[in-house]
């Protein structure tokens, strides 16, 4: 569903993430990942009360900037429905379980997998959205169902600076998040700094792995 000449045109890279889910133009945003042992006493068994515990700290994120986000949850059958068969492709177009909202509208987008008894969430969380960008990455059917999705994308969707009463820059969302984080899951945060060594793992696995086209297209 994603249109790979626009991708190329547009000067983008492309990749398949190991959480699947739908597509994430990651451009002006603030990405966050957790990686936790499924024995961790705080983590729930289960995948939807373990996304709940650990978007507590992306909760607490958009409080200390000031905005009144809470957690969606699906409630009528229809809501569950269009989370299992999504219309469109687009990451951002429905919230699902646990997904943080501003004012009915999608603020951050989240997935997660489990492997090896090991979890790991990552997501994205929007500062601005360059709609026009977006929605030319992917194919629809023709002109008018393409429009059709993008103005009503505009009432599922928003970005921190179109609900914000000033301006946030990628800095202040960075320590609000930080502060988010450590408070939302109880924990302290310590900085950390790969060594050459593990740079140089993160490197080869990138390359042997993760920008081979027979990961990303299969």
């Amino acid at each position: 569903e994603i249109d790979l000449e626009a991708v190329k045109d547009l000067g983008l890279g492309f990749v398949r993430r190991p959480t699947g889910g739908r597509g994430v133009l990651h451009e002006h945003e603030l990405t966050y990942s957790v990686i936790v042992s499924e024995e961790h006493p705080e983590m729930p068994k289960t995948v939807t009360e373990a996304y709940r515990v650990i978007s507590e700290g992306i909760l607490k994120g958009f409080h200390q900037l000031g905005l009144e986000a809470y957690f969606a949850v699906p409630r009528t059958d229809e809501e569950r429905s269009a989370l299992k068969n999504p219309r469109s492709a687009v990451c951002f177009d429905a919230p699902s379980w646990y997904e943080l909202v501003v004012e009915g509208r999608k603020v951050a987008g989240s997935a997660q997998t489990r492997q090896k008894g090991v979890i790991l969430q990552h997501g994205s969380i929007l500062l601005d959205i360059d709609e026009d960008k977006l929605f030319r990455l992917f194919k629809y059917p023709n002109e008018r169902v393409k429009e059709r999705m993008k103005s009503a994308f505009k009432n599922k969707a928003v970005a921190i600076n179109e609900i914000s009463s000033r301006r946030i820059t990628l800095d202040e969302a960075k320590e609000a998040f930080y502060k988010g984080f450590a408070e939302g899951l109880n924990i302290e945060l310590e900085t950390y700094q790969l060594t050459e060594e593990e740079l140089a793992y993160v490197n080869k696995i990138a390359k042997e792995r993760y920008e081979n086209d027979e990961w990303n297209y299969k």
